[in-house]
């Protein structure tokens, strides 16, 4: 059993917040359209061009997500889209590419379980923590 991320985005911008992580992470990128959608399954009120389902496959891992048919969104909190790196080079591009636009919380920086980990929150407003898996901090 494999838990998995389900983000719901406001304003219709989970397509570009799907395309910037697949430009971040790679993985298999998938992502349905309202106007794919069978007229009769549809939300009433919903754009044709809005994000019904979005998924980016990564190894055995899904991210998911979709525009949140209220319009709204909502706030993102209490929780943090957690991805271990191989290596802490890795953790690094990744964590600055998430954090343009956004905000950084805590600076990737060694900790004592890790050559690396930091937090921010993307331009969309997730919240990410970026660690290295496997791998020490330095002595």
């Amino acid at each position: 059993m494999a838990f998995n991320t389900y983000l719901f985005f406001s304003g219709g911008q989970c397509a570009e917040a799907f395309e910037r992580y697949h430009e971040v992470f790679g993985g298999d990128l998938s992502i349905m359209r309202m106007s794919e959608v069978p007229q009769e399954a549809r939300m009433p009120g919903t754009e044709p061009d809005s994000v019904m389902h979005a998924s980016l496959r990564h190894g055995d891992a899904f991210l998911m997500g979709s525009d949140d048919p209220t319009g709204d969104g909502g706030p993102k909190l209490g929780f943090s889209v957690s991805w271990s790196a191989p290596d802490a080079d890795t953790a690094r591009r990744v964590f600055e590419a998430l954090a343009e636009g956004g905000q950084v919380t805590m600076p990737l920086e060694p900790v004592f379980w890790s050559a690396a980990f930091g937090t921010c929150t993307d331009r969309f407003g997730t919240p990410w923590m970026i660690d290295v898996v496997g791998e020490p901090p330095s002595a």
